[in-house]
């Protein structure tokens, strides 16, 4: 060992990166174990192509690769299978959400069904939802000429040249790799009414009409009209709910139980309306009921029944992003359904409830804020988990309002984060946007049998810093011993190759890896579990060259610091 590295090396054997001290921007910020409800979440940064699943502790679990950024949903299914949407960055359809592709990939990353929803005519975008059977509803965009727009009562006025792209659902049955036959569709296209022009179709009084959607209900002439952005599916009432987000401000309940043709008309199905609206909320102004103070949606996102079995199980959760007043919430209201699935409301009065039964909002309000995408989830133990997407914020709180847990997302286009690094911004805001970020349970049916021991964070740590010196080192790092001394990767002068010593007091997962001077990995020398005891692993790749690295040690929940080696 030349004279500078033995040098370097007595300095730096003493100096540790003291992780726990660090600023932590990224990653696991707060875990409140004893109140926050042990799962796994999983969620698709909007701006990578890999899926991640991570455990409480923040902690990686699995992942999925794909050649697609999401467009925008991903599920774990209840086979263990990932269904994830995927933006094929469509010529026409430019706006937010934007999607065209469904994928299915078993737990080990095989791409089992790839459907592809993406012309000039039309665009799967935003959220997917599978049903019992097997099948697929997509939410999707369908163009509509300026003259087929005018010619239907809208406003000419509310047109551009690039028209209107009214949303519709399909319902997908998945056929082999790459196939599916639209078993069953909807179209808002069928439920207009207008009072612009009494020579067009759908002219009527759109006040007496709640269940049809008014056609030129809009503040600007944007192609993208309704621009629904969430869809969620009841099996106990066969009822899909949609979250309309541009002009409208509503949620819509229609009936899945109609048939093609019966979903394009005004009779028929369960619940004897064909597909027109069986109810709608959040802004009665959209069917001339009510004025602007009576408004209580703005720009919300991730609207769902809560299902059965968890508190407010038939409640309806909403991320209300709060456009209108610049401050978010997340609203619980119960819908005034009956026991047959219909829902009741006054003649000639909005749709209720006149208030959410319960809200989160920060406090002060302003606190928390997102501008757009964003959702939120009720979980089994009463708690609330929240995506903040523009933020990349995800965080569970209590009935009380008690934040429990908060986890921010470390991956940006460029992959993850170093700890300590700020979140760097672009055109479209922060890099680590995430569109929802769902939990599953330990005993979800798709987790049954799977591996999910954890591994390392996501975030990368880093290996040197100006300010790590310091001669205090942890008590359970004390632990450790490595020889011989001078460090050695290929057992100079008759030695054994370096050997690093630790102990278990149970038995544990642990994981070893070794890194340059510029922070990049250069070998994994155990990831696996290993029983309690003295346990010695060697630091022999042949490949290495000499000069100086770096071994970090994982050890269950625990990340052991850096240390550094230096090899002849």
């Amino acid at each position: 060992m030349k004279l500078w590295q033995q040098t370097v090396f007595r300095i730096m054997l003493l100096a540790v990166v003291p992780l726990a001290a660090q600023q932590r921007t990224v990653g696991l910020l707060q875990n409140d174990a004893s109140k926050s409800f042990g799962g796994y979440t999983l969620f698709a940064p909007l701006r990578a192509l890999t899926t991640y699943l991570i455990d409480n502790e923040g902690r990686l679990v699995h992942s999925w690769a794909s050649n697609y950024t999401p467009g925008n949903s991903v599920y774990l299914l209840e086979n263990g299978h990932l269904l994830r949407t995927g933006n094929v960055n469509s010529r026409l359809f430019t706006t937010g959400g934007a999607g065209g592709r469904v994928q299915e990939y078993d737990w080990e990353g095989n791409l089992l069904w790839d459907f592809e929803y993406a012309s000039n005519q039309h665009l799967q975008h935003h959220d997917v939802e599978r049903l019992p059977n097997g099948n697929v509803l997509l939410i999707a965009w369908e163009t509509k000429t300026f003259n087929e727009a005018v010619a239907a009562g809208r406003n000419p006025a509310l047109v551009t040249t690039r028209g209107l792209w009214p949303d519709h659902v399909i319902e997908v049955k998945p056929q082999g790799a790459t196939g599916g036959e639209i078993v069953w569709e909807w179209h808002v296209w069928d439920h207009l009414i207008q009072d612009f022009d009494a020579t067009k179709p759908n002219y009527g009084v759109v006040a007496d009409h709640p269940e049809l959607v008014d056609l030129n209900f809009a503040t600007n002439s944007n192609a993208d009209w309704l621009h629904v952005n969430a869809i969620a599916y009841n099996p106990q009432l066969d009822q899909i709910i949609l979250s309309v987000h541009n002009n409208f401000n509503e949620i819509w309940i229609i009936d899945h139980s109609t048939t093609k043709a019966e979903a394009a008309g005004h009779t028929g199905g369960k619940y004897g309306k064909g597909g027109d609206l069986l109810y709608r909320w959040g802004n009665p102004q959209a069917y001339q009921k009510g004025n602007a103070s009576q408004q209580k949606l703005a720009g919300q996102h991730d609207a769902q029944w809560i299902e059965p079995g968890l508190p407010g199980a038939g409640h309806i959760l909403i991320f209300n992003n709060g456009t209108n007043r610049r401050y978010s919430s997340v609203d619980e209201i119960v819908p005034p359904v009956e026991a047959s699935g219909n829902y009741t409301r006054v003649v000639g009065s909005a749709f209720g409830p006149e208030a959410a039964l319960w809200s989160y909002a920060a406090t002060p309000l302003a606190d928390f804020y997102a501008t757009n995408i964003s959702g939120a989830q009720r979980l089994p133990n009463g708690n609330t988990l929240i995506c903040d997407g523009p933020h990349g914020i995800f965080f569970e709180v209590t009935a009380s309002q008690e934040t429990v847990w908060k986890y921010v997302n470390p991956v940006v286009a460029g992959g993850p984060l170093t700890q300590g690094a700020p979140i760097p911004s672009g055109q479209q805001g922060q890099e680590n946007t995430v569109f929802r970020a769902p939990r599953y349970a330990p005993d979800y049916p798709g987790l049954a049998g799977k591996n999910l021991t954890p591994g390392e964070p996501i975030e990368k740590y880093p290996t040197t810093r100006a300010d790590a010196m310091t001669p205090e080192l942890p008590e359970t790092f004390r632990l450790y011993q490595n020889y011989p001394n001078p460090f050695s990767a290929r057992g100079a002068f008759g030695q054994p190759a370096t050997t690093i010593r630790f102990t278990l007091a149970r038995p544990d997962f642990v994981i070893l890896k070794v890194f340059d001077v510029r922070g990049q990995e250069v070998a994994t020398l155990a990831s696996r579990p290993f029983a309690a005891g003295v346990h010695f692993l060697a630091l022999a790749p042949n490949d290495l060259a000499g000069g100086i690295y770096f071994y970090r040690l994982q050890i269950g929940r625990i990340f052991q610091q850096k240390k550094m080696v230096v090899l002849p």
